[in-house]
């Protein structure tokens, strides 16, 4: 199991090190668009929507990376103090009863909208912006997939903790 769970892993690794440059790009573009505006006067709403973009792909792509590194919120009352047993067994519970489920609802009801949004090759957000929502809608089914094969990854991981503190 500990195999499968290190290849899971390897997906968002590999993901997380290439969207983390999308904060950097998002930062020095917002510089950019914040120089033309308020030194030059120039403004222009396709660079204004790709800071969205990177702003909406580093989170959605980013996701998956962010629970391989044990990042997310988690409000840690009892799991803090919790035996690793217990922690081992909350957080089977969540990936069971709560994230799988809920990025399997998200993935069901958001795919009709993507597979739409591709068959026209839906355009801009706003008129003269980047001509593909398109590419922004499918962050949702992205997301859930990275999530989904994260959270199968820190199952595994659990279950072989769990036995490993029953022996």
């Amino acid at each position: 199991m500990g195999e499968f769970a290190d290849r899971l892993d390897a997906v968002n690794r590999v993901v997380g090190s290439l969207v983390r440059w999308f904060a950097l790009a998002m930062m020095l573009l917002q510089f950019l668009v914040v120089l033309l505006r308020y030194v030059f006067g120039v403004s222009d709403i396709a660079l204004n929507e790709s800071v969205l973009y990177l702003h909406a792909g580093l989170f959605m792509l980013g996701a998956g990376y962010t629970l391989l590194v044990d990042g997310h919120v988690r409000v840690d009352i009892f799991y803090a103090s919790a035996s690793p047993r217990t922690r081992s067994i909350i957080d089977i519970c969540g990936h069971i009863f709560l994230l799988i489920p809920s990025m399997l609802v998200v993935l069901y009801w958001s795919w009709p909208s993507v597979r739409n949004a591709w068959a026209i090759l839906e355009g801009p957000i706003s008129v003269g912006g980047i001509p593909a929502s398109f590419l922004l809608k499918s962050l949702i089914p992205a997301f859930c997939i990275l999530l989904l094969v994260q959270s199968v990854s820190c199952l595994l991981r659990d279950l072989v903790k769990l036995g490993d503190t029953a022996e």
